[in-house]
């Protein structure tokens, strides 16, 4: 599946307005991000490949020290190859990349590149409250998550939960096409469990090492 002929698979206002709101208030909510169109492709890339075996469950903390914690994080991921990426990903990465560009020119971030990943959360799963960057690794400047899912209501939740400075949080339903953004050091975040299959593609901006 690819995105209909003439549609615009990303509005290129979408992307001025994301890195607007993150210069704002290093957060971003952006409904119909992409296309209808190009978050369908993108789900049906998902599902061949999961249907092809290619996602494992996910873990916390890296190298020696990454474990598997159903308690913690109960999502199953499939991380991107920009040099293998899919006409609907390669679309996608072109958006990320203007975004990119745009936040520099705005913000001086220093964002490098993007590497990113498929991730599914099955009925029951969630995340529990964490930051996005490790401890000793300040890298990862900025997450975003792109949600795939038609026809998704409060009713099936899985709601992100983003903890804002100063208290209160603020939720947010996967729906097709939403994109969030925000700086990874500055927001806690969590997903609630969902009720019925949930597909994102989840990923940060990092600057160089």
């Amino acid at each position: 599946m690819t995105p209909a002929t003439g549609a615009d698979p990303v509005d290129d206002a979408a992307v001025a307005s994301a890195a607007e709101r993150i210069a704002a208030e290093g957060l971003a909510i952006v409904p119909a991000f992409v296309s209808a169109e190009l978050a369908a492709a993108l789900r049906a890339e998902a599902w061949r490949r999961n249907a092809a075996g290619d996602f494992r469950a996910a873990g916390i903390g890296r190298g020696a020290d990454r474990v598997e914690r159903r308690d913690i994080r109960g999502d199953a991921l499939l991380w991107l190859d920009e040099n293998a990426l899919a006409p609907p990903e390669l679309t996608l990465f072109d958006a990320l990349e203007k975004m990119r560009i745009e936040l520099n020119r705005a913000l001086f971030l220093g964002l490098f590149s993007f590497e990113g990943h498929y991730a599914l959360y099955r009925p029951g799963a969630f995340y529990s409250r964490h930051r996005d960057r490790f401890h000793d690794d300040d890298a990862r400047v900025l997450s975003c998550v792109l949600y795939l899912n038609e026809a998704w209501s409060a009713a099936d939740g899985g709601a992100l939960r983003i903890h804002l400075r100063g208290g209160g949080t603020r939720e947010v339903l996967p729906i097709a096409g939403t994109l969030v953004a925000f700086l990874a050091e500055r927001y806690e975040h969590e997903v609630l469990p969902a009720n019925r299959e949930r597909w994102s593609i989840a990923g940060w901006f990092r600057r160089r090492p």
